[in-house]
């Protein structure tokens, strides 16, 4: 066991931000002695240890509480994805640096903005969101399997699969076409009456994980046909920019 300012002096973190921690309920010390003083044991170090990698990543410490405490929290895969986010963010950096010495080189500003597109990275942090948020979407998904025979989770798969069979029909279409934006309504009516309230927000998040995760993108592909997935998070990023629909 190690107290606060053993902690703070191994990691780094200041007394101040442990303290902080401890009163939001990201950090909790693993005790409080008689006296009122904080350990904190490795399983504790270990948290901090995915919160400072998490903060690394410029997610919010709301957010992170969010992911570290949902049920469906995975330490191993959480690290995959923490490696191919930081990843990112090298490769990211290393552009930018490439591009400034390019302006150096030239002695005027090179005129271009690729370099500056975080997209990719924006998107995987929004998987992360969806996949591990401690949110009430995932609460109420949770309770409603829990009431559900295997039977009836199969069947309402089953029929999931076909909202994505009937989207891929529709590939020759533009995905702003009415037919595809009535598919992607009817789509979130669906997962709002079988799994959770299913707002615009969220439904971003899901097409942003159909492409993002493969075996959600294998899985739609196979249900609709090849570039199915990517049609269908093109086709919601239409759904969800409509402003009458608000």
């Amino acid at each position: 066991m190690r107290t606060v300012k053993e902690v703070s002096k191994l990691t780094g973190v200041s007394v101040r931000t442990l303290h902080h921690y401890d009163a939001i309920g990201l950090l909790k010390p693993t005790k409080v002695t008689g006296a009122g003083y904080r350990m904190y044991d490795d399983t504790a170090l270990s948290r901090l240890q995915n919160i400072l990698l998490f903060r690394e990543l410029q997610f919010p410490l709301k957010e992170i509480k969010g992911i570290l405490d949902s049920p469906g929290f995975d330490p191993s895969e959480a690290l995959d994805r923490q490696i191919r986010l930081l990843e990112l963010q090298y490769k990211h950096i290393g552009d930018l640096i490439s591009f400034a010495r390019e302006i150096q080189r030239k002695g005027d500003m090179a005129m271009g903005f690729e370099v500056f597109d975080k997209s990719e990275i924006e998107q995987y942090k929004a998987e992360a969101k969806a996949r591990w948020g401690n949110t009430q979407a995932y609460q109420d998904f949770s309770q409603r399997v829990a009431t559900q025979s295997q039977e009836e989770q199969n069947e309402i798969a089953n029929q999931l699969s076909g909202q994505f069979s009937g989207l891929g029909a529709l590939r020759h279409l533009p995905p702003a076409a009415e037919e595809v934006q009535e598919k992607i309504a009817a789509l979130q009516k669906f997962i709002t009456d079988h799994y959770y309230v299913c707002t615009d927000e969220i439904l971003q998040g899901l097409g942003q994980m159909y492409v993002g995760d493969e075996r959600f993108r294998k899985n739609i592909d196979r249900a609709g046909g090849d570039g199915t997935a990517a049609f269908v998070q093109q086709a919601i990023s239409v759904y969800c920019s409509q402003e009458e629909r608000m």
